[in-house]
Parts: C-alpha cells; sequence; structure tokens
C-alpha cells in the first residue's frame, strides 16, 4: 500500500512561508486540521523524558495488523536479478499494485491513505509557484491525483533507488507531465532516468532546495534526499527510501556491512530535529524487534505506545526525527555498549571499533530478517 503523509511538517515546526511537505501515500487525503498536525508531531518529539510510559487504554485492545507478503524477503540471487534487472519485475510489480488496489480500495489510514503494500511516497511544493516534486512514487494513479488536488504542476521525480515499489510510476507520471525530469543515481539503473545525481548534487526546484547524498547498500547506488528547511524557518526533512525506517534499517542488497554502515553514519552526522520521511511503514515491526535486543529502553517503549495508538486509528507513524532515532533504532545504536555486550563480536585484533560495529551491524541485520512480530 502506498502512502501519503503529514500535509504540512514544515509549518507544524514553524514555518513561516508556505506549506512545502505534501505527503502523499497513495491518493491521499491530506490532514484537515493543522493543529492536530502539530499535537501529532509534539507529541512524540521528546524522547529523552524519564516518565514511565503510560499503557494503553483499558477499553482498547491492540491488534497488530497482518503485513502482506514481501516480494524481497527471503530471495535468492536468481530472483533478486530478475525483480531488478528484466521487465519480469516491474510485471511482478504491477500485478502486486492490481491486487492492492482491490484489497484496499478505500486505502489505509483514514486521514493519510495507502494503497500500494506499505510504501510511503511524498509530494513536495513550492506553494508559492505551485511546483511540486515527487518522491518514490510507487502507484502513479494515486500521485496523480494527489497533484490534482493540489492544483500543482509535477515537474520532478526524485528515486532513492531502483526497486519497482519506489520507482514503479516513473513512466505513466513521465508521459502525463511532459516537461517532468526524473532524478537519481545512474549507478542504480532508474527507470526513465533524465538526470543523473552525484554525491551532494543539488536539485532546485522554485525555492526548494534538495540535495541529494549517496548512502548505498541496499542498492549500488542508493541516493538519500535532504530538503533544506532554513528557507522555511523549519526543520530539514529526509527521504531516506530504503536506507533507513522509524526504528530500523534496509536489507543489503548489493552491499556490504561496512558499505551499510558508512551511509547510516552519513545521516547520523546530520541535525537531531530533522524530520525523518523513510520509505516503508515499519513502525511495529521494528520497534517490537528493537525491544528484543535491548528490552530495558524506556525510549523505545514510550514510542511504541505511541505507535500502537496511531496504528489503532489508522494514522501514519511519520515523521520521527533523527533525535528520536538516536534513542531507540538499533541500527543507529552501535556503538553503544549496552548492544556491544549483548550481540557483538568485541572489537577486533587491532582493535578497529568501527570493525567491530560493521561486525554488530550485521548481526542486528541477520536477527531481524528472522524475526517475526508477536
Amino acid at each position: 500500500m502506498a502512502a501519503v503523509v503529514a500535509a504540512t511538517a514544515l509549518k507544524g515546526r514553524g514555518a513561516r512561508n508556505a506549506r512545502v511537505l505534501r505527503g502523499i501515500l497513495s491518493g491521499a487525503t491530506a490532514n484537515k486540521a493543522s493543529q492536530n498536525r502539530t499535537r501529532a508531531l509534539q507529541s512524540h518529539s521528546s524522547p529523552e523524558c524519564k516518565e514511565e510510559p503510560e499503557p494503553l487504554s483499558p477499553e482498547l485492545e491492540y491488534i497488530p495488523r497482518k503485513r502482506g507478503k514481501n516480494p524481497m524477503k527471503a530471495v535468492g540471487l536468481a530472483w533478486y536479478s530478475l525483480y531488478t534487472r528484466t521487465w519480469l519485475g516491474y510485471l511482478f510489480y504491477r500485478q502486486q499494485l492490481r491486487r492492492a488496489r482491490n484489497r484496499y480500495p478505500k486505502g489505509h489510514s483514514r486521514t493519510q491513505p495507502r494503497l500500494f503494500n506499505d510504501n510511503y511516497s511524498y509530494l513536495i511544493i513550492d506553494t508559492h509557484a505551485r511546483l511540486a516534486v515527487a518522491v518514490d512514487p510507487s502507484d502513479p494513479q494515486a500521485v496523480q491525483a494527489s497533484i490534482e488536488k493540489e492544483g500543482v504542476n509535477l515537474v520532478a521525480i526524485l528515486c532513492t533507488h531502483k526497486h519497482w515499489d519506489h520507482s514503479g510510476g516513473n513512466r505513466d507520471l513521465s508521459r502525463w507531465h511532459q516537461d517532468c525530469r526524473v532524478y537519481g543515481s545512474p549507478q542504480d539503473g532508474i527507470p526513465y532516468l533524465t538526470h543523473p545525481l552525484c554525491h551532494q548534487d543539488v536539485v532546485s526546484v522554485g525555492r526548494l532546495q534538495i540535495q541529494a547524498l549517496a548512502t548505498p547498500g541496499h542498492t549500488q547506488g542508493h541516493l538519500v534526499y535532504l530538503l533544506d528547511g532554513e528557507p522555511y524557518k523549519g526543520p530539514s526533512c529526509l527521504f531516506s527510501g530504503d536506507l533507513l525506517f522509524l526504528s530500523g534499517c534496509g536489507r543489503t542488497f548489493e552491499g556490504t556491512a561496512e558499505t551499510m554502515l558508512s551511509s547510516l553514519d552519513t545521516v547520523l552526522g546530520l541535525g537531531d530535529d530533522t524530520l525523518l520521511w523513510p520509505g516503508h511503514e515499519y513502525a511495529e515491526e521494528n520497534l517490537g524487534f528493537a525491544g528484543v535486543v535491548e528490552p530495558e529502553n524506556l525510549a523505545r517503549e514510550r514510542k511504541m505506545q505511541w505507535v500502537q495508538r496511531q496504528r489503532m486509528e489508522r494514522k501514519s507513524t511519520c515523521p520521527s526525527t533523527l533525535g528520536e532515532e538516536r534513542s531507540y533504532n538499533p541500527f543507529l545504536r552501535t556503538h553503544c555498549l549496552v548492544l556491544q555486550e549483548a550481540l557483538g563480536p568485541g572489537p577486533g585484533p587491532t582493535g578497529d571499533d568501527s570493525c567491530s560495529r560493521a561486525q554488530l551491524l550485521e548481526k542486528l541485520r541477520q536477527l531481524k530478517d528472522l524475526h517475526k512480530s508477536k
């Protein structure tokens, strides 16, 4: 299911000039009350609090949702090559898309409907120039519906990587919008790519300044995109694709643990107030796994309580902040002694700490692949 996120994240954090972020999770109805959006963001923005998490209300029963089949889970090299390098993968993506539309005709969430699996797509809008940028358009029909609702002109598509659930909408949107440019890494074989990007290249659309950062590991040419929030007096926004999720990270399909660690450290170098807009809604499962490897982490427990309430109301869990993620995301905590003692192999024979962190990251990823949320 594709999804659509909070409509005015920057305004909710104090932007004065314009609403620049429209989360479109496929076909969406944007939140109607910006005050509600602001309260939602503020309610989980202080991970350093020391109080115990509040239990769920006794009249509410939490039932974890059953996730759809992940086409990339437990795949062999042959299937992965077919999925990513041939039109068989695209046809498989189209079949999934049809099934998702039939299964979820009214979307996944009340205020942020989703249509394709658990993907997020985003629409970033310069409201002054009425120009829009789509990020990872998984369902082109849903993206187009949001473009028409907002009354904007789509001029760019930013793809984090080549997988069809992130790039499958490129063909149709490029045909419907003749002047639309498609950005991404030339190393990744992005379909319908027109404008290749390298590390730290900047895409300018109206007043929007969006920097591409090379973060290989999930795929060889994976990019994340950083929207500069300074012109709007708000936090920056990180569109992380399949590199980083709420309390999780992507699988290392085309790299090593050392490569993925370097990419995660690139993100860790950004400010704590940076808003994280990931490529998938994996919050419940990821936080459940984090509780297995670090059961006494109160920040994780508080976040899980909040996420459960969000999902019971069929609301998105985006965005979190990088400051929050540092407090409970185990894949960003490989430097923490508690995880190193519990899972890590210890420093290598030369005392190289980065080596031991990479080994710990690899161990965490292996455990996560075997983990099943209860």
